[in-house]
């Protein structure tokens, strides 16, 4: 039936709401901690339950990092801020509403720059705003009953709201991860989609190209991985296009998405802010700042990935792929500004961090917060390439792997003890190349007559008979030589 289906007359219209959980030490309006895992039910207090006669208090640090966010955003930081109750029952939830910003979100607006086969692409925000987590049910612990475990209950999260300003499963796709390096960047959200400190809503629609209204939307959740939302997009776009062009009728849903066969399925009617009752948190008063305040926080953050894209390319030289790369993650480019700073030959570096250092993050399962190397081993190895004493084969290759082994040895010490420091004694390479040339009489003729390329067999040939210490520039000029 989809195969006459025509899918292109149609527009796409998505919108997402993304929750992050912040890297506070305690929850958003107690003490009791806010650490992932923990026994069930060993993070919590007559706050967090929400007992009678209990009074919640602001968490400072949460304000903080919902600004560092806005502002990296290009969020207007609003100044005036209060809490609301947003009424619904459900299990997990154990006041029987959740304390959230309703009509006075702390960021209003802002964007997030993605890329776009087209060139990048600026996805509008609505908002960015406060509120609580709720607890977790388990319906696996026991054959008979829900079990429920209220360590998240109150774990305080941003919601960072688009518009209605993605238009493909690729967009989402870019969004997201642009948004993930992001609050990693400035250190306020782990970005862990595995273990729920990120979690991703999709609200889709369709309407055919041209129109200017909303479609009906639906929206799809329980979403743990970028791959997952990006697989559910899909789907849900396949599902409401195949429905309407078949007679069908689109309903405002909200409906979960099995990540092991690739379906979504109904959950409920989606809910209308009305549905919640919103009303402002009697038990918690306004809230304010200042401008010094917010300046503080704003010289706080660091450069952004953006900013240091450019930067890289402008004054270091670096490609456009080379610095996107580099600046991947904070970690990569807080590594990358150690060496150069010790080593400024900013190209070798970023050769470095995209060859070796990378293979061997990629083989230990690590990230770049893992590594083992200090910087200033790192940076003494490329200079004993840039100095001639080994060239980049043998310091990769041999050198490289010894010192990930013993980061305090100096690169010198092991290229030394290894036997592996480069000849650059002309007496010593001449003899080599001869036997080389010797050996290779019809392509020194070819190379006389014009065959140039064939000087890498030759470099090759070289280097391999003298174990890879022969000086490869050295090399070259005597090969050029007797070659004449």
């Amino acid at each position: 039936m989809s195969a006459s289906i025509d899918f292109d007359k149609y527009e796409v219209v998505i919108g997402l709401e993304v929750h992050a959980q912040l890297q506070t030490e305690s929850k958003l309006f107690c003490g009791d901690s806010a650490a992932f895992g923990g026994a069930p039910n060993t993070h919590i207090s007559p706050i967090t339950l929400g007992h009678p006669g209990t009074l919640p208090k602001l968490n400072k640090r949460a304000v903080e990092y919902a600004i560092r966010l806005g502002l990296a955003c290009e969020c207007r930081i609003e100044k005036e801020n209060f809490f609301a109750r947003k009424n619904y029952f459900y299990p997990d939830l154990p006041k029987g509403y959740q304390v959230s910003q309703h009509t006075a979100p702390i960021c209003v607006g802002g964007r997030v720059v993605i890329p776009t086969a087209d060139g990048e692409r600026a996805i509008q925000l609505n908002r960015i705003h406060m509120e609580e987590d709720a607890g977790k049910s388990m319906h696996d612990q026991d054959p008979a009953f829900t079990m429920v475990d209220y360590n998240r209950a109150g774990v305080p999260l941003l919601e960072i709201v688009t518009e209605p300003d993605l238009h493909s499963s690729d967009e989402v796709y870019a969004f997201l991860t642009v948004l993930r390096r992001l609050v990693r960047w400035v250190d306020v959200c782990d970005g862990n989609m595995e273990e729920g400190s990120m979690r991703c809503d999709a609200n889709i629609s369709i309407r055919l190209k041209g129109e200017t209204k909303l479609g009906t939307k639906v929206e799809v959740k329980n979403l743990n991985s970028i791959r997952n939302v990006k697989r559910a997009v899909e789907g849900e776009i396949k599902r409401q296009i195949t429905l309407v062009e078949t007679g069908g009728t689109i309903m405002q849903e909200t409906r979960s998405f099995d990540a092991g066969n690739g379906t979504s399925f109904s959950l409920r009617s989606k809910e209308e802010a009305n549905d919640y009752r919103y009303f402002p948190e009697p038990d918690l008063a306004p809230f304010s700042f200042t401008d010094e305040f917010l300046d503080g926080i704003r010289a706080s953050l660091p450069e952004l990935p953006d900013a240091l894209v450019q930067k890289y390319e402008k004054q270091y030289g670096l490609s456009d792929y080379d610095a996107r790369v580099v600046c991947d993650d904070k970690a990569t480019a807080d590594y990358f500004e150690q060496v150069v700073s010790m080593i400024p030959k900013h190209k070798a570096v970023a050769n470095w961090l995209l060859g070796p250092v990378k293979s061997t993050l990629n083989d230990k399962g690590i990230d770049m917060a893992a590594f083992p190397l200090p910087a200033k081993a790192l940076a003494a190895l490329i200079q004993l390439v840039e100095d001639g004493k080994v060239n980049f084969s043998i310091a990769s290759s041999r050198i490289f792997p010894e010192l990930l082994q013993a980061p305090a040895t100096a690169p010198l010490d092991i290229a030394t003890r290894l036997n592996l420091l480069q000849d650059n004694n002309a007496d010593n390479i001449s003899p080599i190349i001869d036997e080389v040339l010797n050996k290779y009489p019809d392509k020194v003729a070819e190379f006389r007559k014009g065959k140039k390329g064939l000087m890498a067999l030759f470099v090759g040939e070289v280097m391999k008979a003298s174990k890879g210490k022969a000086d490869p520039k050295l090399t070259n000029q005597l090969l050029a030589e007797k070659l004449k």
